[in-house]
């Protein structure tokens, strides 16, 4: 992995946007005093990548990401890896709530030639080239494709923490071996040795399951497979001789079915012939039919009678004229008289009424008098207080002037004021108004009741002279009404007469009435004989019906009782002639029986010779089907049961195979937890990786000493060789500052190069950047450092880096990136090439 361009904004100290280009850096300085932000912008790389650092502590240390008081931090990487090129974005907000969560990450794989400088106009992800990741989910696994190193890895190969590597040259072995386990990820084979103590205990349960099912199939041998065949075998014999011995069975059953359908044939036909016998009570219904006609004829003449007497009683009763018309004409004589009696009453009170208005009219007028009379003396009130006013006035004027004065109302000259009177007469003129006015309100009051009792009364004369009007037209009427009656007498008689013709018309009705009740019931007698008459010949027909077909004799359907007795001596004869023929078709059924009985034991010992318990003897009159069903259920039982025998022997053997994996499994399982709990396994691979680590280190060693020293270890302790010296061993305690650091820095590239070729990815180491305290150093040993490190970007196979605040040692570097702090943010300059 080797970093292009790195663009930041509110992550951490980087509060404004910053950009830092490593374009042509392959050996690259970030310098500035210290708490600046030199390690930042390592932190910024790691989290663009991995979203953490090693700082933070883990990815609960994310808050850690924004800056102080900002709500959204975003950083951006662009780099390439084995010759692709990539930009990783991760995006970090803080909610309402102040919980700081990644809000957006995403890797792209750009396209060939793409120009970085377009990252400053502003462009969207999706325009960065294909998407291989959009989630912070997706991340880890994209990442991993890209650069081919874990988190763990990249920390220990490309990003290199603080002296932890000089402390591993130092450290004793104990240190050391606990070191190479977390660099190099050894714990996995205790992780393995685990998960083989699991499987070696699964593989134990699994056994003892297996036992059991196993102790539960102990019956189910090749033997119990061989002898369920063999009786599925005979069960199948069994079916094929049932069903060679059907035909004869049915034949036995067909003959004994023909003989018992001949003796039933016969009873039914004794017990049709035997069914005919005469009906009670036969010779009675013709001459119950008879009577009931003949009261039903004496019933309709005796209507005939009573309508025709009804009849003329309504003839004479119509000339005798209208009973409501005389009843009127009474009424209107009666009304006649009372209206005569009442002339005299009406003329009476229309008289009283009129003198009773005139008096109320002439009492109203002379109110009305009165009432104009107290109306002129209140306007002359009226008058005499406008003129004291007038007087009062003046008199008020007169009070101011003096004479000589002009008079105000006349623009006069005055000359002699006149006196003042005595009094006001305003107010005499005002006691005289209201006296006057009381007066008019006495006057008009009196008026308005009087005038309303002569209306009143006028009102009440109107009414009575309109009902003696009334009275006059109606006697007028009623007088014409009965001017030609022949008088109250006359129309008495009439009606008296009409009454007696009504009472005699309705005895009539009532005698009507009766007669036509009773022939009702003559009439349903009759009916009812008739109807049992028919029944009983739809008796007899439905009788001969069922002996039709032995053709008996005709019947005469004129007299009931002797069809009844020629059917019935006729039935007698034809029964007693096949009584015997019943009999002997007995004895046939008898003897085709015990055929049957016969053929039907004959299949049972087929059953029993087979052993198998044939149907019950209560079953026989089932047909042959039972016995063939049964052969076929044993067969198919048979067969049932060799299956299961043969599916549980299968499944033993199968439960056996998987017996024998789960114990070898079970060996090897606790053979490798047993290798992998020794100490002598894990000091082996410890020893393994500690060779290989002090080969590759020994090499880049002399590499960066120019052949001085090789790096050697024995029993876990470090040491060097001097070549210059004689090829003389020295403790690595022993070394200069200077000295330490190119051993200390050939053992993080060759612990690099180890981690990566763990990698389950094709990793590319195309960088390294180292975060080394050089401020400790003095002169001879920083110009020791500055000379290995160039010698380590003079080799050309990955791009260097180193964070320092040393000039002497920032000033060797090439190219410099120069981080500063004010009170808003951090900067970020590159000088040189």
């Amino acid at each position: 992995m080797r970093p292009i361009r790195l663009d930041m904004s509110g992550f951490t100290v980087f509060r404004d946007d910053t950009m830092v280009d490593f374009t042509d850096a392959d050996y690259f300085a970030l310098v500035g005093p210290t708490g600046s932000g030199k390690s930042t912008v390592l932190d910024a790389i790691t989290f663009a990548l991995y979203g953490t650092v090693p700082r933070w502590g883990g990815a609960r240390g994310i808050a850690n990401a924004l800056a102080p008081s900002a709500v959204e931090a975003k950083v951006r990487l662009v780099f390439e890896s084995a010759g692709d090129r990539f930009v990783a974005t991760r995006v970090v907000r803080r909610d309402g709530r102040g919980n700081v969560k990644t809000a957006g990450a995403g890797l792209q794989l750009m396209p060939p030639g793409f120009d970085v400088t377009k990252l400053d106009t502003g462009m969207d992800l999706d325009d960065l080239g294909e998407v291989l990741a959009g989630t912070p989910a997706e991340m880890d696994e994209a990442v991993l494709g890209a650069v081919g190193l874990p988190y763990e890895q990249f920390t220990s190969c490309v990003v290199l923490p603080q002296g932890q590597f000089a402390d591993f040259l130092h450290a004793k072995p104990a240190v050391r071996q606990q070191i190479l386990i977390n660099l190099l990820g050894l714990r996995v084979y205790e992780d393995v040795q685990q998960r083989a103590v699991a499987r070696e205990r699964t593989a134990t349960d699994k056994l003892s399951v297996i036992d059991q099912q196993l102790a539960g199939l102990a019956d189910a041998t090749d033997e119990a497979v061989e002898t369920a065949e063999r009786h599925l075998t005979r069960m199948r014999e069994l079916t094929a001789a049932v069903e060679e011995s059907m035909p004869g069975l049915r034949a036995a059953r067909a003959a004994e079915a023909e003989a018992a359908a001949a003796r039933d044939a016969l009873d039914a036909e004794l017990r049709a012939l035997g069914s005919v016998r005469t009906p009670e009570g036969i010779s009675e219904i013709a001459g119950a039919t008879a009577a009931a006609r003949v009261s039903a004829t004496e019933a309709a003449d005796e209507v005939r009678t009573a309508e025709e007497r009804e009849e003329k009683v309504r003839g004479e009763l119509a000339a005798a004229g209208d009973a409501g018309s005389l009843k009127l004409a009474l009424d209107r004589h009666a009304e006649l008289e009372r209206l005569l009696g009442q002339e005299e009453w009406f003329a009476g009170e229309v008289q009283v009424a009129e003198v009773e208005f005139k008096d109320a009219q002439a009492g109203a007028e002379l109110a009305h008098s009165a009432h104009l009379g107290a109306t002129q003396l209140l306007e002359q009130a009226r008058l005499d207080y406008t003129e004291a006013q007038r007087i009062d006035k003046a008199a008020a004027l007169r009070a101011h002037l003096a004479a000589g004065d002009h008079c105000p109302v006349c623009e006069q000259t005055v000359t002699t004021v006149p006196p003042m009177p005595e009094g006001s007469a305003v107010r005499e003129a005002e006691a005289t108004g209201k006296a006057a006015r009381a007066a008019a309100e006495v006057a008009e009051s009196g008026w308005k009741q009087r005038d309303a009792v002569a209306r009143k009364l006028e009102g009440n004369l109107e009414r009575k002279r309109a009902q003696h009007e009334h009275h006059l037209s109606r006697l007028a009427e009623v007088r014409g009404v009965v001017a030609g009656s022949p008088g109250v007498p006359a129309l008495e008689r009439q009606l008296a007469e009409i009454g007696t013709l009504q009472r005699k018309l309705d005895q009539a009705g009532v005698a009507v009435r009766t007669a036509r009740e009773a022939q009702r019931r003559a009439q349903a007698a009759a009916h009812q004989a008739e109807e049992r008459e028919r029944t009983a010949w739809r008796t007899f027909d439905g009788a001969r019906d069922l002996v039709a077909r032995f053709a008996p004799p005709p019947a005469e359907r004129d007299d009931l009782a002797a069809a009844w007795a020629t059917l019935v001596d006729w039935a007698r004869g034809e029964h007693r002639s096949r009584a015997a023929a019943r009999e002997q078709a007995q004895a046939a059924v008898a003897a085709t029986h015990e055929a049957t009985v016969h053929a039907y034991a004959t299949v049972a010992a087929l059953f029993t010779a087979a052993g198998v318990t044939p149907p019950p003897r209560a079953r026989e009159g089932s047909g042959e089907s039972d016995l063939i069903r049964a052969a076929a259920v044993a067969a198919t039982t048979a067969e049932g049961d060799w299956r299961k025998i043969a599916d549980l022997r299968d499944r033993a053997r199968g439960l056996t195979g998987q017996r024998m994996t789960l114990q070898r499994d079970g060996r090897v399982a606790k053979a490798l937890a047993g290798h992998l709990r020794a100490n002598n396994f894990e000091r082996w691979l410890l020893e393994e990786a500690l060779d290989l680590l002090v080969d590759g280190a020994s090499r880049i060693l002399r590499e960066l000493t120019g052949g001085q020293y090789d790096l050697i270890h024995e029993k876990g302790e470090f040491s060097v060789i001097d070549h210059h010296d004689a090829g003389l061993r020295r403790g690595v305690r022993t070394l200069s500052g200077g000295e330490t650091f190119q051993a200390s820095l050939a053992l993080a590239l060759a612990l690099s190069e180890q981690l990566a070729g763990m990698s389950t990815t094709a990793a590319s180491l195309e960088s390294i950047v180292l975060d080394e305290g050089f401020g400790t150093l003095d002169a001879a040993t920083l110009d020791v450092v500055a000379a290995t490190l160039e010698n380590l970007a003079a080799r050309g196979d990955r791009m260097v880096g180193v964070v320092t605040h040393v000039n002497a040692l920032a000033e060797r570097v090439p190219v410099r990136f120069e981080v500063t702090k004010d009170a808003r943010s951090a900067h970020v300059e590159r000088v040189g090439l």
